[in-house]
C-alpha cells in the first residue's frame, strides 16, 4: 500500500544516521529528500512541507543529536509526527438507533461495495444493519447492491422508486418497523460533482438526518481524491472519508493529507475487492505501515476473525510434542490465506517486505496442490514418499520432482527443529519457504 514511500524513507533516515554524529544540516538536508518522497508520492505539497518542518524541529534538539541511538530516535520522532499529520482516529458515529450512514461520492469510486462491506463489519460487531440503494437512474447499481446483500445475508431494502428522496424516507419508515438498527443509503454517483446528484443528495441528507455522511474516494487518484473531498465537504457537508483501491496505491499520499486538507477524519480504507477488505483508519496502524514497522494489531484482529481458536491450540500442542505431518501445515496453508493475500500479511509483520520476493500467494498455492495430490498415508508419514510416489505427486499437482524435493527437505528440517524444541533446547524457527 505505501511501497513508494517506505523503503525511501527508511533508506534516507539510515543515510542521515550513518554519517556517525548528527548535525542540524545533515538532519535538514536528510529532511529535504523525505520531503521530495512524500510529494512524488502525492501528498498536498504545503502538509509535507509542514510535517518536514516540525520533524526538524524536534530532531535538531540536544537530546536527539547527542543521542547513542539516533537512529531509532530519528524514526521514532517521523513516526509520532506521522501520526499527528493523519489525524486522531474517530470511530463511527452510531449512537442513535436507528443510526443513519450515508455514503456519497464519484462514480467508479467503489461506493456500492464499500457499501455492502460496511454493512457485513456492523453485522459482525452485532448490528442489524440494512443497506438502500439511491442511485435511481442507474438501475445497474440498484441490482448490484441487492445481488451483493443476498450473496453475504446482509438486509437491503427492495422496492424500487423513481424519485431517490421519497425512496430514501419509505425505507426509513420501514426500517425502524424491521427494527433495523443501522441504515446505510448508498447515493447516486456521477461521472463528476454536478448540480442534479449534490441537489438530491442534500435533500437525502435533510430528511434522513444521518449522524454520518461518508465521502467514497478512490485513493489511487491521490491529491485529485484530496481535491474532491473537499469539494464534497463545501457542496454537502461529510462527516468523515472512506479511501478505496488503497491494494493498487503504491504511494498512499492521500491518506497522509486528506486530515490536513481537509479538516474531515479518515474513517476507514478498503484494501481489496474481497468483502472483508475493509479495516477502521487507526492512524498508529498506517504510520507504522508507512516505515515498514509492520501492524501487528491488525495481524492479530484478522487472526482472531479468521482462525479456529481450537484448531490453532491443538496445532501448539502438536508442535510441542514434535507430531507435526503434512496433514497439519495443509490445515495451516488454508487457515493463513484466509487472512488475506500474501503481500497483505507481510505489509503487518515488521521487516515482513524483506520477504516479498521469497514468500508469495503462488508458492503457497503450489505447496497447498502438493500436500492436496498426496495420499492421507503420504501426509501422515511423509517418509513413505519414494522416487515413484514423487513423480506421481509432481504430475497431480502440476509441479516437479525438485519442488517435491524441497518441500519434503524443508518438512524434515522442521521436524528435526521441533525434536530439538522438545529437548529444551533454544532455536530460532526461520521463514520456511511455501508453508511456514
Amino acid at each position: 500500500m505505501f511501497g513508494q514511500i517506505t523503503g525511501s524513507i527508511r533508506k534516507i533516515i539510515r543515510n542521515i544516521t550513518k554519517k556517525g554524529i548528527l548535525t542540524p544540516e545533515i538532519v535538514h538536508d536528510g529532511l529535504q529528500e523525505i520531503k521530495k518522497v512524500l510529494i512524488e508520492a502525492d501528498v498536498n505539497i504545503d502538509v509535507a512541507e509542514r510535517f518536514v518542518q516540525d520533524v526538524e524541529k524536534i530532531a535538531t534538539g540536544e537530546k536527539v543529536l547527542k543521542s547513542f541511538a539516533p537512529q531509532e530516535m530519528l524514526l521514532k520522532i517521523v513516526y509520532e509526527e506521522l501520526i499527528k499529520i493523519i489525524g486522531n482516529p474517530e470511530p463511527l458515529k452510531i449512537s442513535r438507533t436507528p443510526s443513519v450512514i450515508m455514503l456519497v461520492g464519484l462514480q467508479g469510486s467503489g461506493k456500492t461495495t464499500t457499501c455492502v462491506k460496511l454493512g457485513n463489519l456492523l453485522k459482525k460487531k452485532g448490528k442489524n444493519p440494512i443497506l438502500v440503494p439511491c442511485d435511481v437512474k442507474r438501475p445497474a447499481a440498484f441490482e448490484q447492491l441487492k445481488d451483493l446483500a443476498i450473496r453475504y445475508e446482509i438486509p437491503y431494502y427492495s422496492t424500487f422508486m423513481n424519485d431517490a428522496v421519497k425512496l430514501a424516507k419509505s425505507a426509513l419508515t420501514q426500517s425502524i418497523l424491521k427494527r433495523n438498527d443501522v441504515i446505510i443509503f448508498d447515493t447516486a454517483g456521477r461521472l463528476h460533482i454536478d448540480d442534479e446528484m449534490i441537489k438530491e443528495a442534500q435533500e437525502i441528507k435533510e430528511n434522513t438526518k444521518p449522524e454520518e455522511v461518508l465521502l467514497v474516494v478512490d485513493g489511487m487518484t491521490g491529491q485529485d481524491a484530496v481535491n474532491i473531498a473537499r469539494e464534497f465537504d463545501r457542496k454537502i457537508g461529510i462527516t468523515g472519508i472512506i479511501l478505496t483501491k488503497m491494494d493498487g496505491d503504491e504511494r498512499g499520499g492521500a491518506v497522509i493529507s486528506v486530515r490536513q486538507v481537509t479538516g474531515k477524519p479518515l474513517k476507514f480504507i478498503c484494501t481489496g475487492e474481497k468483502i472483508d477488505d475493509i479495516e477502521e483508519a487507526n492512524p498508529e496502524s498506517i504510520a507504522s505501515r508507512i516505515l515498514g514497522m509492520g501492524d501487528l494489531r491488525e495481524l492479530q484482529e484478522r487472526a482472531k476473525e479468521v482462525l479456529d481458536a481450537e484448531k490453532q491450540k491443538e496445532f501448539q500442542e502438536k508442535l510441542k510434542r514434535a507430531e507435526l505431518n503434512l496433514e497439519d501445515f495443509l490445515e495451516q496453508i488454508k487457515s493463513f490465506k484466509k487472512m488475506g493475500s500474501m503481500d497483505k500479511i507481510l505489509e503487518m509483520i515488521p521487516g515482513g517486505e524483506k520477504f516479498r520476493d521469497m514468500l508469495d500467494d503462488r508458492a503457497l498455492i503450489r505447496t497447498e496442490a502438493i500436500i492436496n495430490s498426496m495420499t492421507k498415508e503420504e501426509r501422515r508419514n511423509p517418509s513413505i514418499i519414494d522416487g515413484s510416489r514423487k513423480r506421481r505427486i509432481a504430475k497431480g499437482s502440476g509441479t516437479s520432482v525438485q519442488e517435491i524435493n524441497r518441500l519434503l527437505k524443508e518438512y524434515e528440517m522442521v521436524v528435526q527443529l521441533m525434536k530439538q524444541m522438545k529437548k529444551g533446547k533454544g532455536v530460532n524457527l526461520p521463514f520456511f519457504k511455501g508453508f511456514l
